[in-house]
């Protein structure tokens, strides 16, 4: 295996946690995407689709509420960089035979640094308010499998999770 890969570069020589220097990184596009599900109840599944939930549209808000959680990643991970994003995007899909939702978040910049940490964050707060959106009809809802699914740019270029297609 690569010893670069194997270095942890967020530790100072008296062995403290820093933020990476990424200023002598060449700027380059970036794309990440990440993943998740969230699983409930059939009939809170229903609900959802109906638009019958009391607190309103639960994808609309979760939709924005991931976005929102993309520009405040550096704010929540303490050594994420604050950077620019380009777009971001969250797409549901709604899998009825196994009563869950799909969550699919891209994020997109060009810098030097890359935005896995961001897409993740908005799976996270998308399924996140999901949760609080359903919670006071099904409060077996299972939050899962948040991942990685690919990223592209930089210096180690592209990634494709092999453990999730």
């Amino acid at each position: 295996m690569d010893k670069e890969i194997l270095e942890f570069t967020h530790f100072n020589d008296a062995g403290r946690s820093k933020m990476v220097d990424v200023s002598e990184k060449k700027s380059s596009e970036r794309v990440a995407i990440a993943k998740g599900a969230i699983t409930m109840n059939k009939e809170t599944l229903q609900k959802v689709i109906a638009g019958q939930m009391k607190k309103g549209d639960v994808l609309g808000v979760a939709q924005i509420a991931g976005i929102m959680g993309v520009k405040r990643t550096s704010d929540l991970i303490p050594m994420c960089h604050n950077i620019f994003i380009s777009g971001s995007d969250i797409d549901f899909e709604i899998d009825e035979a196994n009563s869950r939702i799909l969550i699919e978040a891209t994020v997109k910049n060009t810098g030097q640094t890359g935005v896995e940490m961001e897409a993740l964050t908005a799976v996270s707060v998308a399924a996140l308010t999901i949760y609080d959106m359903c919670k006071a009809v099904d409060k077996e809802m299972t939050i899962e499998a948040i991942y990685l699914a690919k990223k592209t740019g930089g210096k180690s270029g592209e990634f494709i999770n092999s453990k999730h297609q």
